[in-house]
């Protein structure tokens, strides 16, 4: 399968014959451009936020889009015949929860919200609402992201909770850490996914895990050429947003110390680390991962990374429609598509192609 990080959704997709996708956490639709770009269907999506929602429709039109909790959205009883019919169910729940640059364990089990308009939401039971629906709707393939935290510290109750509830839903489970930056995505982004088939139709799939356990067999290995920050930087950038002057001495000190962490020469300063979310990008690496608020200072410049190379670092299409929203935002909460494109690939190649079952509806289980 032939990708590039950059591309413009002007160029179109592939035929989209290979199977039907639903999109939950959906976000602006990067995983939803990652399934299309590997031939997928994507009907409909679920978002609470309405501002995401906005940029979806605008970029994606979907046949179905709910814009509510996903509390609400798995209770549902009016859903289309069409939605018990997928080959594949997405979700990326929110993540912030087990993020190892959140509050983790400080944050479990408290209601909050990520913006103004959107419901207040324990975001670390949302996976768990996720494989309800997952339990409801019966789609061939469940496909789950979230941050590596999730694998860190006592987070791991909550993991193996996670895969518990997927094989009690019907799925046979299996799990992974990738790293976007090994799949042709100019960013260093490791993620876990949950990656399950439908028992019913796993056994072809199934191989021996140790003397107790089994699961489904697939191979994620990506050996992409690693992207570097001078192969996606803007050239033709007139002007970019200075760093501020009190963070001069910090920027001086990792381009002397060859580090990338600012929060180092507050720690060696001050003794109390601060400024940890501001990187310093070196040409010669690959740019690590973008998040909602980009603080990335680019080597040499004392200045900020700017939208077109954000865009490009998270293989969003030169040409997608923000409206209001800001780039560094939507772009480091989605997953990058050309990764989602990789792993859909290899979910058809491995599994989704073999499968003989015509794509018909499972028992309605309202």
């Amino acid at each position: 399968m032939k990708l590039n990080y950059n591309w413009k959704l002007a160029d179109g997709y592939p035929p989209l014959t290979r199977g039907k996708v639903f999109s939950c956490f959906a976000c602006g639709g990067g995983s939803t451009m990652g399934y299309k770009l590997a031939g997928f269907d994507v009907i409909g999506c679920n978002e609470i936020d309405p501002r995401m929602m906005e940029a979806y429709k605008a970029n994606h039109g979907p046949k179905f889009s709910y814009l509510e909790d996903i509390r609400i959205f798995k209770n549902r009883t009016d859903l289309p015949e069409e939605l018990y019919a997928l080959d594949i169910l997405d979700g990326s729940p929110p993540c912030s929860s087990f993020s190892v640059a959140g509050a983790r364990e400080d944050g479990w089990g408290v209601e909050k919200k990520f913006r103004e308009g959107q419901t207040s939401q324990i975001l670390d039971t949302l996976f768990f609402d996720f494989v309800d629906l997952a339990k409801k709707l019966q789609p061939k393939v469940v496909v789950a992201e979230n941050v590596k935290g999730l694998l860190m510290g006592e987070a791991r109750e909550y993991y193996k909770k996670i895969s518990f509830a997927f094989e009690d839903a019907g799925y046979e489970i299996q799990d992974f850490l990738l790293n976007a930056a090994d799949m042709g995505v100019p960013q260093k982004r490791e993620r876990v996914f949950y990656i399950g088939i439908r028992k019913d139709l796993a056994e072809p799939f199934m191989e021996q895990a140790n003397l107790f356990y089994r699961k489904p067999k697939i191979n994620l290995e990506f050996n992409e050429t690693r992207i570097k920050f001078k192969d996606i930087m803007d050239t033709n950038a007139s002007e970019r947003v200075k760093i501020n002057e009190s963070i001069i001495p910090a920027y001086e000190y990792c381009m002397a110390e060859k580090t990338s962490d600012f929060a180092k020469y507050y720690e060696e300063t001050t003794g109390k680390r601060k400024y940890f979310n501001t990187i310093l990008i070196f040409l010669e690496s690959v740019v690590s991962t973008i998040k909602g608020d980009c603080t990335h200072v680019i080597e040499g410049t004392m200045a900020y990374m700017n939208d077109t190379e954000i865009k490009r670092a998270g293989s969003f299409p030169g040409d997608y429609n923000f409206l209001n929203n800001k780039v560094d935002y939507l772009v480091g909460m989605s997953v990058p598509p050309l990764m989602m494109a990789r792993i859909a690939n290899e979910i058809w190649e491995q599994w989704l192609s073999k499968i003989n079952t015509p794509c018909t509806p499972k028992t309605n289980l309202l």
